[in-house]
């Protein structure tokens, strides 16, 4: 026989708090423009490869993400048997690597023509604080689990976007920055493991964002892409 932990958990008070504790992946989702392969850029669009090539094309962009992690804080509102509403303002950290495949070519009277292949990376560190507001259907408990699925919006508001420390430390590179603002679409699958003294809730979702955040000026890095939409796969643990 099971011994019910907290039986009267969900039914006790219409609101509940807890913590957070997670892991995210952070992906930047690339479309770049259409006639890339062939778009050829002069010198006045590449400001940081040397030696300076007279013109250069871009062959190929591509996007990895590095592990970062984010703490919350949940308020939780009983809205029936199956449904609650949710609020969980959060910190996050998460980077992104930006990877460009560049033909360079270069012709000085005199030299021998040189054409060069390179990849150049750039890492754009972000730090975010989230605005998300979700809602929770909950299946019947079953023992000391319930499963359940969420879905939500959310404003995020990226701290490290602009950072002027990263323009001074790289002054002979050039930063590919991204905008402040996004808001995202949510969706994800978890469950609640109902123990002696807390709630546990494990999550799996997916947070993909609805705004272009390339911010714009007018080089190679930029010039190149025609959008860039981020995307977010996130690991929680919840405590109440």
């Amino acid at each position: 026989m099971v011994v019910l932990n907290q039986p009267t958990f969900d039914q006790d008070n219409k609101f509940h708090f807890g913590f957070v504790l997670g892991f995210n992946l952070t992906y930047a989702t690339i479309r770049p423009i259409s006639d890339l392969r062939t778009r050829m850029f002069d010198s006045t669009y590449i400001p940081d490869i040397l030696p300076l090539p007279d013109s250069a094309k871009v062959l190929a962009i591509n996007s990895t993400p590095t592990p970062g992690f984010v703490v919350s804080v949940v308020a939780n509102m009983r809205m029936g048997e199956h449904f609650d509403l949710r609020f969980i303002p959060s910190l996050a950290f998460g980077d992104r690597t930006i990877l460009y495949d560049i033909e360079t070519f270069r012709n000085r009277s005199g030299e021998k023509d040189t054409m060069r292949f390179m990849t150049i990376t750039k890492k754009i560190p972000s730090t975010y604080i989230n605005f998300p507001i979700e809602l929770k259907y909950k299946a019947v408990r079953y023992n000391n689990f319930r499963p359940y699925l969420l879905t939500g919006v959310q404003y995020t508001l990226d701290l490290a976007s602009q950072a002027k420390k990263r323009e001074q430390k790289n002054s002979n590179e050039k930063i590919v920055k991204f905008n402040q603002n996004d808001i995202y679409v949510e969706a994800g699958v978890g469950f609640d493991y109902y123990h002696e003294w807390f709630k546990l809730g494990v999550e799996l979702k997916m947070m993909y964002g609805f705004m272009d955040v390339l911010k714009k000026e007018n080089n190679i890095y930029t010039n190149s892409i025609d959008k860039v939409n981020s995307k977010i796969f996130q690991l929680s643990f919840t405590f109440e």
